[in-house]
């Protein structure tokens, strides 16, 4: 087994068995099945919402709170005297915290699929080009609160106080129809706002958005260049 291979086979160990883990999980599978015996089959905005509350929890809380605890413990440091370098262990923790969010949204879909007999979409490639840019621009967010952040405590902070302001504003929290009409609209070009409205086009049967792709997009690639330029491995 190569040095990579036994490194992704301990951290995946370590994220099975993080509490924060199970929460990211189990947070969005609940409101899912509370809310879920309450939508018409065709309903296209409590499964998109959930998948989007998902992503974002793995984005903002799971994947910064990992990596800043790890530096500050030292562990990026002392990887960089190891033939595992410290860039090998931030690749192992986006693949796995990518693993932890499709592993969410896929247990939502099978158990709205199945037990809520919700709509599923049967468009494959705008559901993926959602998901992947919606991802994409969760995790840059993710990856610059790591970056800034002094420690682990620090990185939860920042990532709860960031979550809960863009997931009303994404029309999480409560209908995108019952909010203030200007809040709605700035909400739509909010990372997580606009991911959660291009998945409801998806699941609408309509095509997404190309305004708000290139809004996930632009997140994604301006975020990450930014997280890459402040990012410390001690």
């Amino acid at each position: 087994m190569t040095v990579i291979a036994k490194l992704t086979t301990v951290e995946l160990k370590l994220l099975a068995r993080e509490p924060g883990s199970i929460f990211t999980i189990l947070i969005p599978l609940f409101i899912l099945v509370a809310f879920g015996s309450s939508i018409s089959p065709g309903d296209t905005v409590l499964l998109p919402m959930t998948l989007a509350i998902a992503v974002g929890l793995v984005g903002l809380y799971q994947l910064p709170t990992t990596l800043a605890t790890y530096r500050e413990r030292g562990i990026l440091r002392r990887l960089s005297t190891t033939p595992v370098r410290p860039g090998s262990m931030l690749g192992v923790q986006l693949i796995l915290q990518l693993v932890l969010a499709l592993t969410a949204c896929a247990l939502l879909l099978a158990v709205a699929g199945t037990v809520l007999s919700a709509h599923v979409p049967s468009q494959v490639v705008p559901l993926a080009a959602a998901f992947l840019l919606g991802t994409a621009a969760m995790f840059a967010i993710g990856l610059l609160i790591a970056a800034v952040a002094a420690n682990g405590r620090t990185a939860n902070g920042v990532g709860v106080m960031l979550y809960f302001p863009m997931a009303y504003l994404a029309g999480l929290m409560q209908p995108v129809e019952n909010m203030p009409v200007i809040l709605a609209r700035v909400g739509e070009f909010t990372p997580l706002g606009a991911f959660r409205q291009t998945l409801q086009d998806v699941w609408a049967g309509v095509s997404p958005d190309p305004l708000l792709l290139g809004v996930m997009a632009a997140y994604a690639v301006l975020v990450s260049l930014a997280a890459a330029k402040f990012f410390r491995w001690e």
